[in-house]
């Protein structure tokens, strides 16, 4: 079993609140708009980290880290990117492949909008974190946890981290 902490849309913020949820964890994901990689290598100092770069991050963050990041955790296959859309408006550049090869659990970041949908067409759970950080449009700063038991995504918590 791995208890996942998953952010995105950092840009470059990290703070107290996030970090006591990170030591909570098992593992970190982080779905893009890194902002700073001062986010990433404190996370990396305190947890495994699996991240992929977003749109606002340069050339620093895109040696470091993927745009796709596709792997197994326990029995369930992730793929996480930053600008992936969402069930029925998946981003063009990923349509033909999602559906081809749909992962059971796809992650993106990018709308700063925390969004959980399970997708019946595909057969795959669809999870955007919203914003972990303070640049944006988005009102409350928001992540999600959840288990990771096998082949089961369970205990899936929202967690607010106050207004931006």
């Amino acid at each position: 079993m791995k208890k996942i902490l998953l952010l995105s849309d950092t840009h470059g913020y990290i703070d107290d609140q996030i970090l006591k949820y990170v030591h909570q964890a098992d593992e970190v994901w982080h779905a893009g708009d890194i902002g700073d990689l001062v986010v990433t290598d404190t996370l990396q100092k305190l947890k495994p980290l699996r991240a992929v770069f977003g749109n606002i991050d340069n050339h620093e963050a895109r040696l470091e880290f993927p745009l796709h990041n596709r792997f197994m955790c326990e029995g369930v296959d992730v793929w996480i990117t930053h600008i992936g859309g969402y069930p029925g408006k998946y981003n063009i550049a990923i349509r033909e492949e999602i559906s081809k090869n749909p992962p059971k659990l796809f992650i993106c970041g990018h709308s700063h909008i925390l969004k959980v949908q399970f997708d019946k067409k595909l057969n795959l759970l669809h999870m955007n974190p919203g914003a972990a950080g303070k640049n944006g449009f988005h009102q409350i700063r928001t992540m999600l946890r959840f288990e990771i038991d096998s082949d089961k995504i369970q205990k899936l918590e929202v967690i607010e981290l106050g207004k931006r």
